[in-house]
């Protein structure tokens, strides 16, 4: 089985959240059962050198305002198919946007153009080389199966994957005439989306299936509040729809043998996260003593909840637990994060910016993760927080209910509890969480069993990467009696 995917970024070459490590993780997840995957991706300037001797595949000789080749290279295990078009991607700053974050003003010419070449090579543009199959990821390479449906690979089945549906590539009416489709496809079947037209609007409508990144987030999305405007299509369309959670790469993720920590540990050896803890402790100045640790790794900012917990912040404290901050994002979040460090000296401590080995040793050390998203499609890091022994604190949304049995009674008896649940995204109700960690947390034998229950978990990618190959091969079959 042949797939190509065509994402805007992949690890670990070139990452900005968890989009990357999912279209990283399925080619190598997917090798050993039967399906092979090639992976298009923009030629940033990370990437050029990878496959600067490397002859072309493919070229163009004017795609989007100048020339452009594709190049055939494999890099870290990943089979790549590199878009090199330096006037759209050969540029200092980020995939998205400048050094100071602003968007690039032409990012739907370039994401056009990565898009159209994915459709290019679903028709065969690429000799000897015939996609059985078309996966796009995001907003960036929605517009692959909408060139699809319009062009030569129309009978090509696609699959469309929501990583995050607020990111929705929505543009002025001005840009169609130089998209190259046909005049039929400004319409509401096609790719209109209220007046202008929408990227992940057009490959939602235009895709043979429909995945997002956990079932729960699949089913909220099909309501207003969490549909983005997108509600009634996405509706529409629930009968090829499907959610599958993303997996953790187990072997980066191992507190057995990361070299980020201070001391290495497994499930049978608990006891030795106490080194880590006083890394922690002694990396963001605070108290040592027994009272819970709780980490914040996240993007600041509105999505991941970090305002509710800011105003929940005092009350935490005095419940008696403290606080380690790892993140960036938003001025305003960074400046209140701050405030609170210098407010609550030894108790609260914070680092602003975002630093991977870091991140690693505060799984491993501190006692509790507090992920208070207001949407969250998936989310890795309680998966990572589960890895590690770190008690997931998550609000009752997407991929976090998906993924975290919540430690009520019942659940505690048992011994099956992971983690503590949430809702609805408000100060108080994370208030009664983070009460509820302090009283678990003084009872050693229970904390010690949530941790081992959620470090049994199975995180990989076995599970997930069965679904998408059923996926596939449903859609693949189905290929004769669509054209």
């Amino acid at each position: 089985m042949h797939v190509l995917s065509v994402t805007p970024e992949i690890f670990p070459l070139i990452k900005t959240g968890g989009l990357a490590d999912v279209a990283g993780a399925l080619p190598i997840a997917l090798a050993g059962r039967g399906v092979t995957i090639r992976s298009l991706i923009p030629a940033y300037p990370q990437i050029r050198e990878i496959f600067r001797r490397k002859k072309a595949v493919l070229q163009y000789g004017r795609l989007f305002g100048g020339k452009a080749s594709v190049h055939a290279v494999e890099a870290n295990g990943l089979d790549l198919l590199a878009l090199d078009a330096p006037h759209l991607f050969d540029r200092p700053g980020g995939p998205y946007g400048d050094a100071t974050g602003a968007d690039w003003p032409d990012n739907w010419r370039r994401f056009a153009a990565l898009s159209q070449v994915g459709a290019d090579i679903a028709g065969g543009a690429i000799a000897g080389y015939m996609p059985e199959l078309v996966h796009a990821h995001d907003w960036q390479t929605a517009m692959a199966p909408a060139y699809m449906r319009y062009g030569k690979a129309f009978a090509t089945p696609s699959v469309m994957t929501v990583h995050n549906l607020a990111f929705q590539g929505r543009f002025g009416a001005g840009i169609f005439g130089e998209l190259g489709l046909p005049a039929e496809a400004m319409s509401l079947d096609g790719v209109e989306y209220y007046g202008g037209v929408g990227f992940l609007k057009a490959g939602l409508q235009a895709a043979s299936a429909i995945t997002t990144v956990s079932p729960t987030y699949a089913q909220e999305i099909r309501t207003p509040t969490y549909g983005m405007g997108l509600d009634g299509l996405i509706d529409l369309r629930a009968d090829d729809l499907h959610g599958i959670v993303n997996g953790i790469d187990v072997d980066t993720w191992n507190p057995a043998t990361d070299n980020n920590l201070a001391a290495t540990y497994d499930a049978r050896s608990l006891k030795k996260r106490r080194v880590n803890r006083l890394a922690v402790e002694k990396h963001f100045g605070l108290d040592h003593d027994n009272s819970p640790l709780v980490c914040v790794v996240s993007r600041l900012t509105w999505q991941k909840g970090v305002d509710i917990l800011v105003a929940a912040a005092d009350g935490v404290i005095a419940s008696g637990v403290r606080l380690a901050f790892l993140g960036a994002g938003d001025t305003a979040l960074e400046g209140a994060v701050l405030a609170l460090a210098a407010r609550h000296r030894g108790r609260i401590g914070a680092v602003i910016g975002y630093d991977e080995g870091l991140s690693h040793l505060m799984q491993g050390g501190c006692d509790a993760i507090v992920i208070p998203s207001r949407f969250e499609p998936c989310g890795l890091t309680q998966l990572y927080g589960l890895r590690y022994g770190c008690v997931p604190v998550v609000a009752r949304t997407g991929g976090l209910a998906d993924t975290v049995i919540d430690a009520n009674e019942a659940a505690l008896s048992a011994g099956v509890a992971t983690g503590f649940l949430f809702a609805p995204d408000s100060g108080d109700a994370l208030l009664h969480a983070m009460r509820r960690v302090a009283t678990v947390h003084g009872n050693p034998a229970q904390w010690a069993s949530m941790q081992r229950q959620g470090m049994k978990a199975d995180l990989s990618w076995d599970r997930s990467a069965e679904r998408y190959v059923e996926l596939y091969r449903s859609l693949i079959a189905r290929r004769p009696s669509d054209k």
